[in-house]
């Protein structure tokens, strides 16, 4: 952290599912595309909630507004297919802290069964007239709170970038949750995967100028290098020399299948990876057993993959991950569910 550099507040991220104006009664609604972002700043905290605005009519929303958040708020309003896929959905990302309550029509008996044996069982159960006290009284995390890393103090900065825009009279602004470490005014970042430098002119917590941010905060910053249009949605800024990010077309996971998910899985057969915020389209290139190590299905027929096996993905685009991230495999066009399993990423 640079000497002399105003500290920023601290900050705690929600994602809202289930039933979407609930957002509405917590902050103001500003960043919208196909995630929706709200925030508010009391007593030194800025919290925001996020809300998948984009699904059910997308997959990838749903995982990208989870990926952003510490907490979720999961107010459900449906006993339908996509209360399923938003349960399994935290179940897959291992989203353990949370918050529970349903509105007067939908049966609990019924909704306890859909969770049972998943992260949400063990959520904390409210009332709907508790929810907005019991949101207040979660606190802020510090370090790296995604599932399955390490404390994030003492790790190289990270940013990821959930929207960019250009801004007359600033320049380039990108938007982002520090994921790791802190950021700070005047730092040179890489920008991810393109490789391309980036300076940090400035910093913006909640629309106050700050100096340094940290994990978890979340941040607007004005850069001087790459261009709007330059930067996707899943782009990681990062510390320069940080060699635990990996660049890739080729992702290799430890993979299990989704018990729901009936379609199988077979060499050759398109997806989208969704690591993150990055959503890419990918196609399998390979199943293995048993400990084959040839990584290949071979007759590239179907695999309803009782258990767990390794795959290997080519994408389309290249993907910035970290060795045992989460990667969840997606079928857009498959029913009643779109997700077809995960796996931690393994070196290739």
């Amino acid at each position: 952290m640079a000497s002399g550099k105003r500290e920023g507040p601290a900050s705690v991220n929600f994602c809202v599912l289930g039933r979407k104006e609930t957002a509405l009664e917590f902050g103001k609604a500003g960043t919208s595309s196909d995630i929706t972002i709200h925030d508010k700043k009391a007593r030194d905290i800025v919290r925001t909630w996020v809300v998948a605005t984009g699904f059910p009519e997308k997959i990838p929303p749903l995982f990208q507004a989870i990926s952003m958040s510490e907490y979720v708020i999961f107010h459900v309003d449906a006993l339908d297919r996509f209360t399923g896929e938003q349960i399994v959905a935290l179940d897959t990302l291992g989203r353990k802290d949370g918050i529970l309550c349903h509105t007067y029509d939908v049966d609990e008996g019924r909704l306890d069964s859909m969770i049972r044996g998943t992260v949400v069982e063990n959520y904390r159960r409210v009332d709907a007239s508790e929810l907005a006290q019991a949101v207040d009284a979660l606190p802020p995390l510090a370090g790296d709170t995604s599932a399955g890393s390490e404390e994030a103090h003492g790790r190289p900065a990270e940013v990821e970038v959930d929207h960019s825009f250009d801004v007359k009279g600033v320049g380039a602004v990108i938007l982002g949750r520090v994921t790791s470490g802190s950021v700070s005014q005047y730092d040179t970042l890489t920008l991810h995967p393109s490789g391309s430098e980036a300076l940090v002119k400035s910093i913006q917590m909640h629309d106050d100028p700050v100096g340094t941010a940290s994990c978890p905060a979340r941040v607007g910053l004005a850069v001087k290098g790459p261009k709007p249009e330059d930067v996707r949605r899943g782009d990681i800024l990062s510390a320069a020399g940080n060699d635990a990010i990996v660049d890739s077309t080729d992702l290799v996971l430890d993979y299990t299948p989704n018990r729901f998910y009936k379609a199988g899985l077979s060499e050759r057969q398109g997806c989208i990876v969704s690591v993150g915020l990055q959503a890419r389209a990918a196609t399998v290139s390979g199943v293995s057993r048993d400990g084959d190590s040839g990584g290949s299905a071979g007759d590239g027929g179907d695999h309803n993959l009782p258990g767990p096996c390794r795959i290997s993905l080519s994408l389309a685009k290249p993907v910035t991950y970290h060795h045992g991230d989460t990667a969840v495999i997606l079928r857009p066009e498959a029913e009643p569910i779109r997700i077809a399993g995960s796996g931690r990423i393994v070196p290739r």
